[in-house]
């Protein structure tokens, strides 16, 4: 094995999922850089590395270093030194900060700020805020290298140490040595997979107690994330043997503990007649069963309103709002003033905005505590636009709590509403529904309104669908397009969608629907960055990063969100300038990006798109703006954040732009699926663009087999109810 050093002059490559990268090393008085390539940590500019490996020559890329091992060194040198300062590392020191200190300080600079950093006060121009931020960035340094070393000896990317450090602090490293799976709990980015390395390094055995509770709860979370609120109990341990790999005897007796410990929850329910044992996180246990407690709290309070001749206020609010009402719309509006709890369900173009605004007005006549809501910031713009009247997203309605994550609107905090109308409630999952329940008085009348057909929400559960299927509560569906909907070849082709039938792909001139058919992935690809680049922005005068979003169903692939990113970006945002790399990402000025998770100190939710206003290399801080609102990320927080010119489907719901271009190729196979397509269909307001190939959206519209989840919240409502 042969060994270089020298500091990270570039990174060309670096993929966060597999570890493999590719960067320029700048070694000790050599004229030229050195390639290495290899799984090696993510690796910053300006950092001084030692990689173990051997040389190998690339038929294409020449002479390279392929790194078998890669540990990270102070500067051994004057440049590397002026490098390492100025990357950013060390808040307060930019490029201009650390090429004065180097000259002032030579090669003797790290001993200066580790042993005598007052003498910093000795260079022009720093003064002695900048030199106590530099001290204390230090210092905290100093300890997460630590910590980096740790981790990196036990095989975890020390990109995670300053996120493991800001958890646990002075700490870190005992409480990893104690408990290493505490950390796929605790970080965001560390998984039970990871942690288990980690602990079988530190020699904890496989049958340790420890390390079964935390695969249980591992193998719940990952059903979890993919949208089941409970599980079997025979397919998870199906699920969870190979996993943990130790005797299935075992895992069932854990999993008992785990239920005493009231950290699971085993309960039975009635499937096709059937009786069969389920798992759930005491958590989702706790939403499923107290959504139904609280509607039943709900619908069994009197309302306070004065009763009113509903015929007579339908006619009055149809004259002042110059409408006419069809006759389920009549029935809608008729419903929210006789019942407490209400579902309006439809389609695009079916008038549930007609609708709502004929409740309002109505509803205004008898009280002025109404609330409008939707589960994200621009579903909630989009609802206050429809009525002229104020509407926020149902996280800031509850209004968080940072410390705990919940909400400070409860039971015991009520909100002061009569009224509570809350839109795209097909988004809403069960932690969210719960919480919003809860926040409901006695007295108050609730209209869920939605469209069932789309995508379930993003967290677990299947609420909306859940609630509609109990028949416990009233429901009006909406199959009616209207003449004014009718015209617009997107809405109608929504339908033919949801209805089983393939989109008419005439194309017209005028039109607002087109499906260009492209056969290979690479053409695919081609014709969108053209599209969104340059031909529909000419055509339409649109925006191409605030105007136009690309939809794909799946992030791998020549077509797939990640390569859709990296070909736009490059595209859409070619800037020179020094970009943030972070966990494998890029970001630049100008980027438009979206929060991959809520965050609830931030108060910013996944899903949420925005553009990077600002990035400051010296203090290390990346600023979003959200719309209205402008959002602060440090560096080691940037793994909240992918690019977001292309995003999944999954992930814009309850969103909208004026124009959507989405992929629909046969690569894409196992996620061509009726609701995905129709989805992504409905979220465009002017013009909607499919590209790829006929079979594909053929296999798309036909198949109707809808993944199943996993909830135990219909026969909770049933059984309360």
């Amino acid at each position: 094995m042969d060994q270089i050093c020298g500091y990270i002059e570039k990174i060309i490559f670096h993929n966060q999922d597999s570890g493999f990268g590719v960067a320029m090393l700048r070694e000790p008085k050599r004229s030229e850089p050195t390639c290495i390539v290899g799984n090696f940590a993510t690796l910053q500019p300006g950092e001084t590395v030692r990689c173990t490996g051997t040389w190998k020559h690339h038929l294409v890329y020449g002479r390279q270093f392929e790194v078998k091992e890669c540990t990270s060194e102070a500067p051994a040198d004057v440049e590397g030194i002026k490098k390492y300062l100025g990357s950013g590392l060390i808040k307060g020191i930019g490029p201009m900060y650390a090429k004065r200190i180097v000259e002032k300080f030579g090669a003797d600079t790290l001993n200066v700020i580790d042993e005598q950093p007052q003498r910093l006060l000795e260079v022009e121009g720093l003064g002695r805020k900048r030199q106590e931020k530099i001290v204390s960035c230090w210092s905290e340094q100093k300890s997460i290298r630590q910590v980096m070393v740790f981790l990196q000896s036990h095989g975890v990317s020390p990109a995670y140490a300053q996120k493991v450090f800001k958890v646990y602090g002075d700490k870190s490293i005992q409480q990893v040595k104690t408990n290493p799976y505490s950390l796929a709990r605790d970080i965001h980015g560390i998984g039970f997979k990871t942690a288990d390395v980690i602990a079988q390094k530190l020699g904890m055995t496989k049958t340790d107690p420890h390390r079964i509770d935390a695969g249980i709860e591992f193998v719940l979370e990952s059903f979890s994330d993919d949208g089941h609120a409970c599980y079997p109990r025979a397919e998870f341990l199906l699920a969870a043997h190979p996993i943990l790999e130790v005797d299935m005897a075992l895992i069932e007796g854990r999993i008992e503990f785990l239920k005493d410990d009231d950290s699971l929850e085993v309960f039975d329910l009635i499937i096709q007649g059937e009786s069969i044992p389920f798992l759930w996180l005491k958590q989702l246990f706790r939403c499923e069963t107290g959504i139904a407690r609280e509607i039943k709290r709900l619908k069994s309070a009197e309302c306070p309103l004065r009763n009113i001749d509903t015929a007579r206020a339908i006619d009055w609010a149809q004259k002042v709002l110059s409408m006419q009402l069809a006759p389920q719309q009549h029935q809608a509006v008729c419903t929210a003033h006789t019942e407490k709890i209400e579902i309006i369900t439809g389609g695009p173009g079916t008038g549930k905005s007609t609708i709502t605004k004929a409740i309002l007005a109505i509803s205004e006549q008898l009280t002025d505590k109404i609330v409008l809501a939707a589960p994200t910031g621009r579903a909630a713009k989009r609802m206050s636009e429809i009525t002229g009247k104020p509407a926020s997203t149902i996280h800031s309605l509850l209004e968080i709590s940072p410390k705990g994550g919940g909400f400070k609107r409860n039971r015991d905090n009520p909100l002061d509403a009569d009224l509570v109308i809350i839109d795209e409630a097909s988004m809403i999952d069960t932690f969210l529904m719960y919480g919003l329940l809860k926040a409901i008085p006695d007295r108050c009348r609730v209209i869920l309104v939605g469209d069932i057909n789309q995508l379930p929400s993003v967290g677990p559960g299947n609420v909306l669908r859940d609630l509609i299927g109990s028949f416990k509560i009233p429901v009006v569906q909406l199959t009616e397009i209207f003449r004014q909907a009718a015209g617009s070849s997107i809405v109608t082709n929504a339908h033919r969608i949801n209805q089983g039938h393939v989109p008419d792909l005439t194309m017209r001139s005028d039109g607002d629907f087109f499906f260009i058919e492209a056969n290979e992935p690479e053409e695919v690809l081609s014709t969108i960055i053209s599209l969104v680049s340059q031909r529909l922005p000419r055509k339409y005068g649109l925006n191409a990063i605030k105007d136009i979003q690309v939809l794909a169903p799946m992030r791998r692939g020549v077509i797939g969100t990640e390569n859709l990113n990296v070909q736009l970006q490059q595209i859409l945002n070619p800037q020179t300038e020094e970009a943030v790399l972070r966990f494998g990402r890029k970001f630049m000025q100008g980027d438009k990006v979206m929060q991959i998770r809520n965050n609830y100190k931030k108060e910013i939710f996944n899903g949420d798109v925005g553009s990077i206003a600002e990035i400051d290399h010296v203090d290390q801080f990346m600023r979003v703006q959200f719309d209205e609102r402008s959002i602060t990320y440090e560096f080691s927080e940037l793994d909240e954040l992918v690019l977001a010119y292309a995003v999944s489907v999954h992930k814009y719901q309850g969103s909208e732009c004026p124009c959507v271009v989405m992929p629909v190729h046969t690569t894409h196979f196992k996620l061509l699926h009726r609701n995905l397509l129709y989805t992504g269909v409905t979220r465009g307001k002017r013009l909607v663009v499919l590209v790829g190939n006929k079979k594909a959206l053929f296999i798309a519209v036909k198949t109707d087999d809808v993944k199943k989840r996993y909830t135990g919240l219909l026969q909770a409502v049933v059984g309360t109810l």
